[in-house]
Order: structure tokens, then sequence, then C-alpha cells
């Protein structure tokens, strides 16, 4: 199909300083988990984006010192020869796909404290960062940077754009954002110093200017030369000589580089769950940057609609359409508006899965695109799946485990009938997406269907159960049972081991209030499932009129959406609904009328009122239809069990499962063996 006209904007080339960009598609530095210790793990996935048609593809923050060391984090490094090397294998696999290649010379001041390295933290005033994320806190504080200190700092930037220009970067990015170094010299809250770096706007944005022209210099201007900025706070704060410091900061730097990169200040405003966030929620903050410089501009908000990419072109906004999630979702995104398959798009769903594997430590994973993070170590290709099949396969379930397994299998060749045996599609997914904030999650259903009716090999039948006889008797060479997980009663106990329910009347299961029960009020939700579900619960029970109170044994509300940047949206909705909030307790006894807490920690006991009690914790998966298959000697066919009938997960969790399970469906194991990566190693080996 030809490319839609008013996306012509999106394909113009730009030149960056001394660069050229061939469109407008521009992958940001993101974290990708994938560090110097994986180089052909980061290439393959980087190189991906570059074959799907992104412009610039840039890798993640890559340190300049051990100064600046994040570990127990993912933390790219650009030190020495080694890390010439391993870069050079992903520069290599973008520019394979006339992309640029961008990196991020990384300093993170007070906020890496060299956890393996030991130095002491710099920062200029010695102001700590002081996180609320457990992962990130530290006893250790920062030092004053001295004159010497400065005059480092600087020439590490320089060795760093040295290397990375030897690497085959084009484009060079000092970091002034998100807490990191450069960032702290721009805020008086950090910066308190007296000398030519503290004090006046201007001074205060000394540094960054002086970090820009030792980067430039360092290559002669060969390489363009970026500036990523976070605008929340400066464009907060007023100024004496313009409508805001932001303007003030641009204003004196809006020609010092080749192009401005602008973010948020805060991940979980930066990166916004979509829960909490529409597409494209940083404009407000960013969007006076072309009044300012005439330098390009490029930012992010999470876009996934091609008339809002043109749009933010057309009015001016940015230049360069900023994709770090939607380009993890869909590494193919920039080709299918170039040919006109916008309804191919897999669109971001902004659960922010990707962000939780950094925080984790691990390789990115996308829950819309199992095989990120996959392209090397799996051979996995997002768009292309090799026609290496005959036969049929008959799929029982139509959630999300089941619908990617069925969209896999059937562009492997088989043949694919999908049995569901409810009225519509989408499992799990038809209760959570109608909950607040959660519609964008239904795109994992909606996606999967829409690319199924497309295939001529392809069976949907809704309003479908399926006994084993059922099974059995319609002969398909493959069965897969993707029947899902049900929500339990059971109740957790101060050592967080689960412990039998209660017996008392009105307590539901998240399974219940899908079925259509509504509790009656006043309605407790004991939540130690500890993710999305028991504050959107809690959000949906309050909008219907319900007096509501949220139970955790965790120390916040959705303890582990701080993974996912949503906990701080989750206790703002809380407390807009007027949700009471109670924190490290547990349910220990339920009547009817009241319920018995215990605190997890000091054992105190309390009570409360409430006339009924929604748990959300233990999730049990197994199927009985696949026990009954696979009792039932039949040789004649092969037997799947996957999703969370399988091992009951988050969303990225069953929907990588059941991709796995369609593409080593009808394999020998020797055939699903897993590459192993390592880094480069300094010096050569003497032979």
């Amino acid at each position: 199909m030809a490319r839609n006209p008013q996306y012509d904007p999106l394909f113009q080339p730009l030149k960056i300083g001394p660069k050229t960009t061939k469109n407008r598609f521009f992958q940001v530095p993101h974290a990708s988990g994938m560090t110097n210790a994986a180089p052909h793990v980061r290439a393959a996935f980087r190189g991906m984006k570059a074959e799907g048609g992104w412009g610039v593809v840039c890798t993640g923050a890559a340190s300049v010192d051990p100064s600046s060391d994040d570990s127990p984090f993912p933390c790219a490094t650009i030190w020495d020869d080694a890390d010439i090397r391993a870069h050079a294998l992903m520069t290599d696999a973008v520019h394979a796909h006339g992309a640029l290649a961008g990196i991020e010379l990384w300093h993170g001041g007070a906020a890496a404290v060299n956890r393996t390295s030991r130095i002491a933290p710099l920062s200029p005033s010695g102001v700590p960062w002081m996180p609320t994320h457990v992962g990130f806190m530290s006893a250790q504080r920062p030092k004053i940077m001295d004159a010497g200190d400065i005059r480092a700092l600087i020439q590490w930037h320089a060795d760093a754009a040295i290397r990375a220009e030897q690497a085959g970067f084009d484009i060079l990015y000092v970091y002034a954002g998100m807490g990191y170094l450069p960032y702290q010299f721009l805020l008086p809250d950090y910066n308190h110093r007296t000398d030519a770096y503290g004090g006046s706007v201007r001074n205060r944005v000394r540094l960054v200017a002086e970090l820009l022209d030792a980067v430039r210099e360092a290559t002669h201007g060969r390489c363009a030369v970026a500036l990523r900025m976070s605008m929340q706070e400066l464009r907060a704060r007023p100024s004496e000589v313009a409508e805001s410091e932001a303007h003030e900061v641009v204003g004196l730097l809006k020609d010092a580089p080749d192009l401005f990169d602008v973010k948020m200040d805060y991940s979980a405003y930066d990166c916004a769950p979509s829960r909490f966030a529409a597409e494209g929620s940083h404009e407000p903050v960013i969007n006076f940057m072309k009044s300012v410089t005439d330098k390009p501009v490029v930012g992010v908000g999470r876009f996934t609609s091609p008339d809002t990419m043109a749009g933010m072109i057309r009015r001016g906004v940015l230049d360069l359409i900023g994709g770090a999630r939607p380009s993890i979702a869909d590494p193919f995104l920039p080709q299918k508006i170039d040919e006109g398959r916008e309804d191919d798009i897999r669109e971001c769903i902004g659960c922010n899965m990707c962000i939780a594997s950094w925080h984790d430590g691990v390789w990115v994973r996308c829950t819309q695109n199992p095989t990120a993070g996959e392209e090397w170590r799996r051979n996995w290709h997002p768009e292309i799946v090799t026609r290496d099949r005959a036969g049929q396969v008959l799929i029982v379930g139509g959630g999300p485990a089941g619908l990617e397994a069925a969209l896999t299998a059937a562009r492997r060749g088989f043949d694919v009938a999908l049995a569901e045996a409810r009225d519509d599609f989408g499992g799990r997914l038809l209760f959570e997406s109608a909950l607040p904030g959660l519609r964008a999650w239904m795109r994992v259903a909606e996606y999967r269907l829409g690319q199924l009716r497309k295939l001529h090999n392809v069976s949907l039948y809704p309003a479908s159960p399926m006994t084993g006889a059922d099974v059995r008797d319609f002969g398909a060479d493959h069965v897969i049972v993707a029947t899902g997980a049900r929500w339990t009663t059971r109740l957790c106990g101060a050592n967080e081991l689960p412990v039998p329910g209660l017996d008392a009347p009105r307590i539901l299961t998240p399974d219940d209030l899908a079925k259509g029960q509504v509790p009656e009020g006043p309605v407790a939700v004991f939540d130690f499932d500890n993710y999305y579900l028991g504050t959107a619960i809690a959000e949906h029970l309050a909008t219907l009129g319900l007096q509501t109170t949220y139970i955790t044994t965790g120390g916040a509300a959705g303890a582990w959406g701080i993974m996912t940047n949503e906990q701080p949206g989750m206790h703002q909705a809380l407390e807009r609904l007027g949700v009471a909030l109670r924190t490290s307790e547990i349910v220990t006894g339920f009547d009817g009328a009241t319920i018995d807490l215990a605190h997890v920690f000091s054992g105190a006991v309390r009570q409360i009122a409430a006339r009924s009690l929604v748990i959300v914790g233990q999730r049990a998966g197994g199927s009985a239809l696949y026990d009954s298959l696979a009792g039932g000697g039949d040789d004649r066919m092969s037997l799947s069990l996957t999703g969370d009938a399988r091992a009951p997960g988050a969303l990225v969790h069953v929907v990588y499962q059941a991709h796995e399970t369609a593409r080593s469906l009808d394999l020998a194991p020797s055939n699903a063996k897993l590459r192993r990566d390592g880094p480069v190693p300094l010096t050569e080996p003497v032979t």
C-alpha cells in the first residue's frame, strides 16, 4: 500500500549538525538492560529498530568514568578500548540499515552512589539524592566537587567522545536530565555554589555549555552533539528575564548543541504509564522550545498514533518524533506507516514492563513484543516467523496467551483453530481493561485479533467451550491449552506465605467482580498481589459510590508498581477518590461485619467495619482440561499448556510463554537452545 500523504512530514530528511537523518523517527536513548556484558544482544536489539525504519537509533546511557557507577542496575560504559569494540557491534548493526547511531554520555553524580567502584560520588554542593525506591537507596553521600573535579568531568566527557566516535557513533549526547550530574548544576536545589558555576542561571548553565564544547572539540565537529535536558522543574520556576527558568536556560544554550532532546525530571512523569497519562503528555511542558531555539528538537510522549506524530511536526512542537517504549513495542512502526499499514502497528500499551525490567536488572521485556531482547539469543524477529510447518493446531482459550499462540503458530504455517468458551475473545483483559485507566491494555487482544482475521489459515470459534472429548474428536495434530488462571480466596500470613481462606459471607475475588457481582459497602480490598489490579479494583469500587478501604501487605499501595512508575499515580487516585489506605497489614478474620487486621511486623491488632471483602492475592494455574487430555494416553497429538494456566503472571509473562510455546511447537529440543553472549575482552588473547 502507498503511504498516506498526510504522514509525509514524518519522512522528510533533517540535518542535525554535520549529520542528516533520513526521516523524523528518532529512537531516543533508553535503558535496555543490555550493557557491554551482552554486546551482541544489544546490537541485535538496536539494529532491529534500524531495520524497522527508525532514522536515528541510540544506545542507552554510557558512563564516562568509574566515578559514575550505577550498579547493580544495568550500566553501560565507554571507558576503554574494550568498550569501543563492544559498542561498534551496535553502530555497525544500525548503520547497516541506513540509520544514524547515537550514544548518551552519562555521569550520574549524586544519583550514582558507586556501589561497585566505591569512589565517592560527586555533586555540585554535596547534596544527595534521596530516593523512595529501596533499590536506589544508599547510606553513601556525595562529596562537594572542587575545581579539579570539574576539570576532570569535562575531560572525561571529551575522552568518552573520542571513544564514541571511534566506535562509530554519529550523535553524541551530553545528559543534563533526570537528576544526573549536569542537571544537578542547573537546579539551585542541588547547586549552592558561590563560584562561577553557581548562583545565577547563567552561572548554573556554564558547566553544560563547557561539556558541549568539549565534546564537539574532541571530535573536531565531525559528530553531531545533542543536549538532553529535563524541563519539568525548570518550566515551573519563575525567571526575572524570561517566562520561566526553562526559557532562560534554553535561551542561553540555544546555539550550543546541534539538537535538543527534552524530557521530564521524574521517571513517573517522563515514562508515565498509560493508566495515568495520555499520549503526548509532555507537550504542555516542552511546547515552548521552538520559540526559543532554531535547533532541531526531539521529544517523547509514548507516541503510537501517526496522526499525533505528524501533528507534532506540523504544529511546530517537535522536529523529530522521539520513541522509546513505542520503538520497543514495534520496532517496525516507521516502516508500517511508510507502507500505509497503520493498522498493523503493534501499539505500546504503556504498562511499563520495559521500565520494570531495568529496575529488575535484566534485559528489556515487552508485553506487546515478546521478541524484545530475544533477537540475538533466540534469533526471534518481531515481524518474520519462518513458515516452516504444516498440520493443524487447536488452541483452547482466547485470552492473551491463546491469541499470541494462535498468531505465532499461524505465521509458522499451521492451520489454526482458536476456541474460546465466552462470546468474546480477550480473556482476563475483558474485565481488567474496563477498570479505571487500563483501556489501552486491551490493545494486546485487539492487535492479535486484527492480525488473525487477516490470515486465511485461522478459524476463530467464540462461544465454544471444549471438553476433553471435544478436543479429541477435533483431531488436531497439536493442542495448546491456554485457559487462564483463577483467583483464590487464600489469605497471606505474617510470614508472607499463603494461608487458608475464611468461612464468611461476601468474600469475593476479581473473578467474581468480572462476572458482574457488586459488593455491598462498605467494602475492603485486601491486596497482597501488590501489582496493579488491587488498586485498580479499589478505584473501580469507589467510583461506584462504595465506601472503600484498601489494605496491603506492602509499605505502599501497589508496592511492586514502583517498578512500573505506577505507584505515584495509584496513591493520587486513591486519595482523590477517598479510598482509605492501610499499609503493612494482613487480614486475619472477617465475620461479614468486621475485618480483623494485624500489622505485618509488630503484630498490632486492629479492626475495621466492612460488609464485603475482595481478596486480590494468589492465583492458581492448572487446567482440568489439560489434565484430562494428558492422562488420556492419546499419542496422535502433541499437548502443551501455556500462559496463566501454566504459570500465572503479568501479561508480559503469559504473552512470552505463549510465543515461546508456538515458536517451539513441533521442534526438537536441540533447536531451542539459547545463545550465550559475553563481554568483549579488554585485551586480545595471546595466541
